[in-house]
C-alpha cells in the first residue's frame, strides 16, 4: 500500500514538472514573439525585411533653411511709397464680375472714392516693395508701383533714413522698373536666379512690405510655371501660392538657394486681399529688361508685323484642316511690314523659327522678339499644305503697330440661323459702309448666347469668306455649305474681322459640330 501511494506521488511530482516547464516555454516563446514583433516592427513597419524605412524629417530642418534665406536676402529688401497728385472725384457704380470675367490684373494700389465729390487734387499715397540688385543703389520694383508718381520714397530694411528714388526706366509690357537711390555705402544685394529651372512645387518664400508691414517673409511652393493670358503679351508668370497682398508689389519670390526667381507682380482675387494665387515676373524676363533699361533708358522688342491670338491660331482642328502638324495661324499681317515684305498672308501657319518648333505664341514672339532689330529670322510655314520657308528682316515693334481701332453700327437685319449664327447678305451698299468693296461673303448679324458659334469664338459684324475651305459669296452658297455638314463631323470657318480703319484680322473659327440634343 504504501509502496503505491509512493509511485503515485512520484508519477504526480513528475506531471507538475512537465507541466511547469511547458507553462515556462510557453511564456518564453509568448515574450520572444512580443520583443521579435517589436524588434520587426522597428526594422520594417510593413513586415517585408527587403524593404526600406520611412524617416520623418525633423521640423526644425526646413524652419531653419527659411531663417537662413530670411536673413540672407531680406537686407536687400526695401519699401517703398510713393505719392501722386491726383483730383478726387465720385466713382461710378461698379458691378461686380463673374470670376471668369474679372480683371484679375488689378493694380494693388487702385482706389474707389464712391460718395465723393469731385474736389481740388489732393495727394495720394501708395506702398510697395523691390529689392537691391546693384550695390550702388539700383532697385528692381514693379512698374505700377512707380507709375504717375511725384515723388518715390525709399526706406532700407531695419533702417530710419528716407532716400529719394529717381526712375532709371520702366517697361510697361512687363510692368517691371528700375529705380535708383543715392547712399553713402555700399548697399545688401540679393542675388538672382535663373527662372528656367524653376519647377511646379519647389518651396518658394515670397518678401515685401504687405500693407505697409516692413520685412515680412511668407512661405508657399510655385503652383503653375508660365502662366499667361491674365495680362500683356510679354507677361507669363511664375504661378504661386505664397502668400501676396497689396504692399507686395516689386518684391522678390526666392528660391531654397536664396536667389530670386522672381518679381511679385499680382494677384488674382475677388476678395482684393490673398485668396491664394500670385504671380510674379521670372527672374530671367527681369534681368533682360534691367539689362536693357540700364544701358539704354528704355526696352526694344522685334517684330515682324504679324497679328494672331493663340487661342484660335492653335485650334488643333483648325491646324488639321489647313495641314499643319502645329504653329501658328496668321491672322492678320500689317501693310509694309517685314512679314508683308517677305510675302506672308493672312491664314500661313508659322510651324518654325530659325528651325525651332513653334507650338505656342510664347515660342514664335520670344525669338523674334529677342532678335536685334535689323537682324534676319528664318521661317518655316505652311500654305496650301505645302511646306515653305522664308527670311524675315526684325523691325521695333513699337514702330510697327498702330493703338486702337474704331469700330462700325452692327448689322440690324435678320437671316437664316445655323448653329446659333445668324447672318445676313453682304450687299454693295453694306460693303461700301465697311469699306469692304472687293469682299464677298456674308456677315454675321447675330451671335446667340451659350451656342455653338459662341463657343467657337464668332462676333456681330464678322464677315465669313469660306466654310470648309469652300468660297461663300452669297447667303444661298453660305447656306448649302453648312447644310453639308454633319453632327459629328468637324466645321473650318475663314473670317474677317475689322480690326482698324484700313485692317482686317483673317482667322479660322473651327470646332466639331455637337449632335442634337
Amino acid at each position: 500500500m504504501e509502496t503505491r501511494n509512493w509511485f503515485e506521488w512520484a508519477k504526480q511530482r513528475k506531471l507538475g514538472a512537465l507541466i511547469l516547464v511547458t507553462l515556462t516555454l510557453a511564456v518564453g516563446i509568448l515574450i520572444g514573439t512580443v520583443v521579435s514583433g517589436r524588434v520587426s516592427a522597428t526594422r520594417n513597419q510593413g513586415g517585408d525585411p527587403g524593404a526600406a524605412l520611412l524617416a520623418v524629417p525633423s521640423p526644425v530642418q526646413l524652419s531653419s533653411a527659411f531663417a537662413a534665406i530670411a536673413d540672407k536676402v531680406e537686407p536687400a529688401v526695401v519699401n517703398i511709397s510713393t505719392t501722386q497728385v491726383v483730383e478726387r472725384r465720385r466713382a461710378p457704380q461698379r458691378r461686380r464680375t463673374p470670376p471668369q470675367q474679372q480683371d484679375p490684373f488689378q493694380d494693388f494700389f487702385d482706389r474707389f472714392f464712391d460718395g465723393q465729390e469731385a474736389g481740388p487734387q489732393q495727394p495720394e499715397r501708395s506702398l510697395g516693395s523691390g529689392v537691391v540688385v546693384d550695390k550702388k543703389g539700383y532697385i528692381l520694383t514693379n512698374n505700377h508701383v512707380v507709375e504717375r508718381a511725384s515723388k518715390i520714397q525709399v526706406k532700407l530694411n531695419g533702417g530710419r533714413t528716407v532716400y529719394t528714388a529717381k526712375v532709371v526706366g520702366t517697361d510697361e509690357e512687363t510692368d517691371l522698373a528700375i529705380i535708383k537711390i543715392e547712399a553713402d555705402h555700399d548697399l545688401p544685394t540679393a542675388k538672382l536666379g535663373n527662372s528656367d529651372a524653376v519647377k511646379v512645387g519647389d518651396w518658394v518664400l515670397a518678401f515685401g512690405s504687405p500693407f505697409g508691414l516692413d520685412a515680412t517673409v511668407t512661405a508657399g511652393i510655385v503652383s503653375a510655371k508660365d502662366r499667361a493670358n491674365i495680362g500683356l503679351q510679354f507677361q507669363r508668370f511664375i504661378q504661386t501660392d505664397a502668400a501676396i497682398n497689396p504692399g507686395n508689389s516689386g518684391g522678390p519670390l526666392v528660391n531654397m538657394a536664396g536667389e530670386i526667381i522672381g518679381i511679385n507682380t499680382a494677384i488674382y482675387t475677388m476678395s482684393r486681399g490673398f485668396d491664394g494665387v500670385g504671380f510674379a515676373m521670372p527672374s530671367n524676363t527681369a534681368v533682360s529688361v534691367y539689362n536693357q533699361l540700364v544701358q539704354f533708358g528704355r526696352v526694344t522688342r522685334g517684330s515682324i508685323g504679324i497679328i494672331f491670338t493663340e487661342e484660335r491660331s492653335t485650334n488643333p482642328v483648325t491646324l488639321k484642316e489647313l495641314g499643319a502638324p502645329h504653329g501658328i495661324i496668321i491672322e492678320s499681317v500689317e501693310p509694309g511690314a517685314p512679314a508683308a515684305k517677305a510675302g506672308l498672308q493672312p491664314g500661313d501657319v508659322i510651324t518654325e523659327v530659325n528651325g525651332q518648333a513653334v507650338r505656342t505664341g510664347t515660342d514664335l514672339v520670344n525669338p523674334i522678339a529677342q532678335t536685334p532689330i535689323g537682324q534676319k529670322v528664318k521661317l518655316t510655314y505652311v500654305r496650301d499644305r505645302q511646306k515653305r520657308e522664308v527670311t524675315v528682316a526684325v523691325e521695333d515693334r513699337t514702330k510697327i503697330f498702330p493703338r486702337g481701332a474704331a469700330r462700325d453700327d452692327q448689322p440690324e437685319e435678320d437671316g437664316p440661323v445655323e448653329f446659333g449664327l445668324r447672318v445676313e447678305e453682304l450687299t454693295p451698299e453694306l460693303s461700301r459702309k465697311l469699306g469692304m468693296e472687293d469682299r464677298r461673303g456674308v456677315i454675321v448679324a447675330q451671335v446667340e448666347p451659350t451656342s455653338f458659334a459662341e463657343d467657337l469664338g464668332f462676333q456681330p459684324r464678322d464677315i465669313v469668306v469660306e466654310v470648309n475651305r469652300e468660297a461663300v459669296t452669297s447667303l444661298a452658297e453660305y447656306r448649302r455649305a453648312v447644310a453639308r455638314v454633319k453632327p459629328g463631323q468637324s466645321i473650318m470657318f475663314k473670317v474677317l474681322r475689322r480690326a482698324g480703319e484700313d485692317r482686317y484680322l483673317t482667322m479660322f473659327l473651327s470646332g466639331v459640330v455637337p449632335n442634337p440634343q
